[in-house]
């Protein structure tokens, strides 16, 4: 998540129709094995405040698609503040020209071990969530989700909350937590985790036998964090399904911040929002740089190949020890080329097949909570 200042009739009769014959289709389809370029069709902008089920619906920072049901997983990144934790299920109406419409399906409530809902920080800042990605498991019928932790380390506060990764049933129940890598304890050094910059992609590979797990920003001991000048080294890690442990770690190379800040002194970030796994050790890679005193993110989109990366698990320092082979990659898109306005995009699934026969690809922005920024859906067809 970043944090910033910045600034429908549904046609149900028409729609009718597409939305059978694509449920139709899905519920039969796989992903594709491979991507030459993504053509972008339309998106669609929920209002802010939007209100469903007494809760307030914002911060979507990720998304997953379930084709044998037509419904999508969202959720929110709400730190229990606004309302408790949670991620809603929603059905999206596309046609060929884009998205018509968004109709919410449910809300539900991400529950501790102990089946209560989670604090926010002034109830107890050391057990505050903050959600940002999430996926759906059709052979366990399970959810994956991440949460970032909490890094705060000044004189008089210190709290040190390590992310986490959790697998829930089916409206919100828990189930249990993931082993996490040594260096991914938060800590008061400089070393581990980042603030804010931890969990923030999730993608399923081998069929749900693994998941892997990106680093939003490197870790302390990896290096600083990309600038206008320089880009970064982050990892992404490999966890085995059947034992919840990581199993190896990969090095990926981010990009530059893509526009200086003003002032040049502050907030800026370029990270790792998301990812989303085509197999045969390929995936695409959401790189999104924000900086302040400009309202629009860059988001880029890379094919990433992690067939010749070295295993990393065991080098300390990306930033010390650099005998290792990073994850290559090869850039699809620039939204920047897209002509319209774009947001702090979070979260990426492929959707339904389209009515032309290719495969749909969903992205999703995180408004923030912010009534300067927008909810908005990217619709692209896969090539």
């Amino acid at each position: 998540m970043i944090t910033k200042i910045r600034y429908s009739v549904i046609l149900f009769c028409a729609l009718f129709f597409f939305s059978c014959s694509s449920t139709k289709n899905s519920a039969s389809h796989k992903n594709p094995d491979s991507i030459k370029n993504l053509h972008f069709i339309g998106q669609y902008i929920l209002p802010y405040n939007l209100q469903y089920n007494n809760t307030t619906v914002g911060g979507l920072s990720g998304i997953d698609y379930n084709p044998l049901d037509n419904n999508y997983y969202m959720i929110s990144d709400d730190r229990s503040a606004i309302n408790p934790a949670r991620y809603y299920s929603a059905q999206i109406f596309l046609t060929q020209k884009g998205i018509d419409s968004v109709k919410f399906t449910g809300v539900h409530y991400l529950l501790q071990a102990n089946g209560n809902v989670y604090p926010n920080s002034k109830q107890d800042p050391f057990h505050t969530p903050d959600p940002e990605a999430m996926r759906y498991n059709p052979i366990t019928n399970q959810f994956i989700w991440s949460s970032e932790g909490e890094r705060i380390v000044k004189p008089g506060e210190l709290v040190l909350e390590n992310p986490a990764i959790t697998s829930i049933k089916p409206g919100g129940n828990y189930i249990d937590t993931f082993a996490l890598p040594s260096n991914l304890v938060m800590t008061a050094s400089e070393k581990g985790p980042r603030k804010n910059s931890v969990l923030e992609g999730l993608t399923f590979t081998d069929n749900y036998k693994n998941l892997l797990v990106s680093v939003e920003e490197p870790l302390l001991e990896d290096g600083p964090n990309s600038d206008v000048d320089n880009g970064s080294m982050t990892r992404i890690m490999k966890f085995d399904m059947n034992t919840r442990e990581n199993v190896s770690q990969y090095a990926y190379p981010l990009d530059a911040v893509a526009h200086p800040a003003i002032p040049k002194d502050a907030y800026k970030i370029n990270g790792i929002p998301d990812i989303l796994s085509i197999g045969d050790n390929k995936m695409l890679v959401i790189e999104r740089s924000y900086s302040t005193g400009r309202l629009a993110c860059t988001i880029k989109v890379y094919l990433a190949d992690m067939s010749k990366a070295t295993d990393i698990k065991n080098i300390y320092s990306l930033q010390n020890d650099k005998k290792y082979v990073p994850i290559s990659k090869k850039l699809l898109v620039n939204m920047d080329s897209l002509g319209i306005y774009i947001d702090n995009i979070e979260g990426v699934t492929f959707g339904p097949i389209l009515p032309n026969g290719k495969h749909s690809l969903i992205f999703i922005a995180d408004n923030n909570f912010n009534p300067l920024e927008k909810m908005q859906f990217l619709l692209f067809e896969v090539n």
